[in-house]
């Protein structure tokens, strides 16, 4: 019976893979009046030195205007399996990145698929506005230590995602650059692997929708 049932989960695990890039490559790079899909892309940056890591790696993104909040789905493929991913909403795709917040995390199965959906604020009115410095929690003492205090800064618009590998062992794991970074709960994450770099840079996907 163990047996049946083990075989049923794995015929399970990869009818939902192959659904879910079916899905991902049916689905039109358009905008509706109330939706929006776009593609995101393997962070150029990672060539020429590393152009034979995770070359099939992509994402698409569906973004839902529900009135008072966005809903966004993400469906990323091409990763290694079973790993753990960061999710930013970021001011520019590649570095220096600008101001970023996270969003959530991104977990793959055993084909490298990954599928996870987040509520909130995902379109031309998303920003970060600080009006004036404030103490700020010192928590996380690692790589990239907390600051103790806020910049003051005009609103700034953040249309752009990002992806990033949650442990900097996992990319080299796949043959990649064991480059640490903050993006992450405990800012010690790895490498970029998937942005937004195919809108521009001041034209970021999220621009597209409206509220």
């Amino acid at each position: 019976m163990t047996q049946v049932l083990n075989r049923f989960a794995k015929l399970k695990s990869i009818a939902l893979s192959a659904l879910a890039v079916a899905a991902l490559a049916s689905i039109p790079a358009v905008a509706g009046e109330d939706e929006f899909t776009f593609r995101m892309v393997r962070n150029p940056g990672l060539n020429p030195t590393f152009s034979n890591f995770l070359p099939n790696a992509q994402g698409r993104v569906r973004i839902e205007s529900v009135g008072p909040v966005e809903i966004m789905d993400v469906v990323v493929f091409g990763l290694p399996p079973n790993t753990d991913f960061d999710f930013f909403v970021i001011q520019v795709p590649k570095a220096p990145f600008g101001l970023a917040w996270y969003q959530g995390d991104i977990e793959t199965n055993q084909y490298g698929v990954g599928h996870e959906r987040f509520i909130g604020r995902f379109s031309i009115e998303t920003f970060i506005v600080a009006t004036d410095s404030a103490p700020a929690p010192f928590v996380f003492n690692g790589p990239f230590p907390d600051a103790t205090t806020n910049p003051k800064t005009n609103p700034v618009q953040l249309y752009h995602l990002g992806l990033w590998f949650n442990n900097p062992q996992d990319a080299v794991k796949a043959k990649g650059p064991g480059t640490v970074t903050p993006f992450n709960g405990e800012h010690n994450a790895g490498v970029q692997v998937l942005n937004t770099s195919n809108f521009p840079d001041d034209f970021g996907p999220l621009r597209h929708v409206s509220p």
